[in-house]
């Protein structure tokens, strides 16, 4: 488990002859202040967690970086009366590896809200503890799609994406609707995996589309060419498998040698340029099923795109403007919380229940389980063309 302090300041200039003190607010809150000339400004602290090593720790530094650039366009420009602070702490996305994470920003005081957990496996995982911590753990997820997350009574939980159930469902129909008579769904046993496995085998079996399933470990499986020729030998016309993007590289090289001539399909755990980098040639032609923007395309997200390239010197990728949205959501709800004193993590958690906040990924209103509500569900379908990941569009849209 690795800490890292990442503090965004306006400019050097606003930094320089600075100092700050804690004042504590009651339920876990941070009153530094810091001044500089005639000016006095509040600092508050906010956590993320998430996989920022491991193999799959692109999807977390996506969202790292773009929680990053929304809190330095806050210090920047003043858009909010305060200052704030990313605590981001290393999960590796490992639900063993989790709970050291989550106790560190849960036993921070000064922490009075956390963007996560990426991955849902240890959203399972450690959910729990940041909402029965007292005071509780305001989080938000710009990724973990799980479509069960919702269902476990987390009260101090909210997500900003459409969940797998909606992606399972709406990709089952892509398939049935475009021509498929036998899926062969692979999923790679993690939480996340078999979870939009179910439900993308459910929603073709309901569709009179025949389905073939399996699960094949995708920690410990390195070796992908037995269920490739599995796969091959089985009659599919396509596959979809449910897993992160290191095990769907391989298995996309396994197929291409296995012969496999079929669709292949992958969800949101998959869409990463790990996928791109490590699978070469054999990844192109995968679609990609995912609840979330292509902000190289996306009007609404020009000026995003535009500061993230400034700032990491490449495009936003997968779940990076999501992570924007949550950290902007999040500022903005520490500003309302605080409209009365200092803000602390239970009137930042209020705030965050009444949310009517427009984001440039979706309008973000939430239902009282803390799932986005559910005018504003979309899942967006992506394709590799000659190694590079590119949006196709609404995926209800696409014939």
């Amino acid at each position: 488990m690795t800490t890292i302090t990442v503090v965004v300041a306006a400019s050097a200039l606003a930094l320089s002859g600075c100092s700050s003190s804690k004042k504590k607010g009651g339920g876990g809150g941070l009153g530094g202040k810091t001044s500089g000339g005639n000016t006095s400004t509040q600092t508050y602290k906010i956590g993320f967690i998430g996989a920022l090593s491991g193999p799959n720790a692109q999807l977390g530094i996506n969202e790292r970086q773009g929680a990053d650039v929304a809190i330095a366009q806050a210090n920047s420009t003043g858009k909010y009366k305060y200052k704030f602070v990313l605590v981001p702490q290393d999960s590796e996305g490992d639900p063993a590896k989790a709970p050291a994470a989550a106790t560190a920003l849960i036993s921070n005081p000064d922490i009075v809200a956390t963007i996560g957990p990426a991955f849902s496996g240890e959203s399972a995982a450690v959910d729990p503890s940041f909402c029965s911590a007292s005071p509780p753990m305001p989080i938000v997820t710009a990724s973990a799609s799980r479509g069960d997350l919702q269902t476990k009574g987390f009260t101090c939980w909210h997500r900003i994406i459409p969940n797998d159930n909606v992606e399972g469902s709406q990709g089952a129909d892509w398939l049935a609707r475009t021509g498929a008579k036998k899926v062969f769904v692979l999923n790679d046993l993690s939480a996340y995996g078999q979870g939009v496995a179910t439900t993308m085998s459910d929603t073709l079996k309901q569709k009179k589309v025949a389905v073939i399933t399996k699960g094949v470990d995708g920690v410990t499986t390195k070796n992908y060419n037995p269920i490739a020729q599995t796969i091959a030998a089985s009659g599919a016309d396509a596959i979809f498998y449910g897993g992160y993007a290191a095990a769907s590289a391989l298995l996309a090289k396994a197929l291409v040698a296995a012969g496999f001539k079929g669709r292949t399909v992958t969800g949101n755990g998959g869409k990463s340029s790990d996928f791109t980098k490590d699978a070469g040639t054999a990844g192109d032609g995968w679609y990609f099923t995912c609840g979330c923007q292509d902000a190289t395309i996306a009007p609404a997200a020009k000026d995003f795109t535009a500061a993230y390239k400034t700032k990491w010197k490449q495009d936003p990728s997968t779940y990076s403007p999501e992570a924007f949205d949550a950290a902007n959501l999040v500022m903005d709800s520490i500003q309302k919380a605080a409209g009365s004193g200092t803000a602390t993590r239970q009137s930042v958690l209020t705030a965050l229940n009444a949310a009517d906040f427009e984001g440039i990924t979706t309008h973000i209103k939430f239902e009282k389980n803390g799932e986005l509500s559910t005018q504003n569900l979309i899942v967006n379908l992506f394709k590799q063309d000659k190694g590079a990941i590119v949006g196709v569009g609404d995926i209800n849209k696409q014939n």
